[in-house]
């Protein structure tokens, strides 16, 4: 559909209108996308270009894993669109978040529901940092390594960085498993235990690792190493 045939659509079926006619949460996820985007790109409407996007992605959660260089390299977007989205993908994860509370993470289950839903869309594995208060409550979160579908490679100084330049007391990690099994590697498990050495030299103590999957059955989605005694 050209852009000409798409202005040829009846107002009400056009998504700019039908979110002022029937709010926006009748819209489609590639409905929504279409109204940020703005317009589409040569051969191709805005809402045909919002619709590719949606395919060729899934779902806008898997979208909104990506990082702004990602974003940048779609059709029809570019660095400032790309900007602008991860924006708004960011706004609406801070205002899921209850207003004015620091997040505690005192349990495994904690960063499964804070990270799940951006780690499960990643093609990749991509190990973060969360830098916690002496109550455990989240100061900051920083990706320090992206590896492989089967890998991921830190070094505990590139992991424990964060933590020093922020001042943090303690720190946990988390990475994802894009095979959708938790259950951690040998390496997984060679990172924790010096990652534990590691803390207690520093006096930055590793409180978890949580290895995050998918939802398996009855299975349980993610790996944590405390409840599994290992730290």
């Amino acid at each position: 559909m050209s852009d000409s045939r798409f202005e040829e659509l009846p107002e009400d079926e056009k998504p700019r209108e039908r979110l002022s006619k029937y709010g926006a949460h009748v819209l489609t996820d590639a409905e929504l996308l279409a109204i940020f985007l703005r317009t589409g790109k040569v051969g191709l409407d805005v809402l045909s270009l919002a619709k590719m996007l949606i395919k060729e992605w899934g779902t806008l959660r898997r979208l909104a894993g990506c990082t702004t260089e990602e974003l940048a390299k779609l059709p029809g977007m570019g660095p400032a669109k790309a900007a602008e989205l991860k924006a708004a993908f960011e706004m609406g994860s801070r205002m899921a978040r209850p207003e004015g509370e620091k997040i505690r993470v005192d349990r495994a289950g904690v960063i499964y529901e804070l990270l799940s839903v951006e780690m499960q869309a990643l093609p990749y594995e991509s190990l973060k940092v969360l830098l916690l208060d002496t109550r455990h409550g989240l100061l900051d979160s920083k990706e320090v390594s992206r590896g492989s579908l089967n890998e991921s490679i830190a070094h505990p100084r590139e992991i424990f960085r964060p933590a020093i330049a922020k001042g943090a007391y303690a720190i946990a990690v988390v990475h994802n498993h894009p095979s959708g099994d938790p259950q951690p590697s040998e390496a997984d498990r060679r990172l924790t235990r010096r990652l534990t050495e590691a803390g207690t030299l520093l006096q930055i103590p590793l409180v978890d690792h949580v290895i995050i999957g998918a939802k398996r059955g009855g299975h349980p989605p993610y790996f944590s190493f405390r409840e599994a005694g290992l730290i």
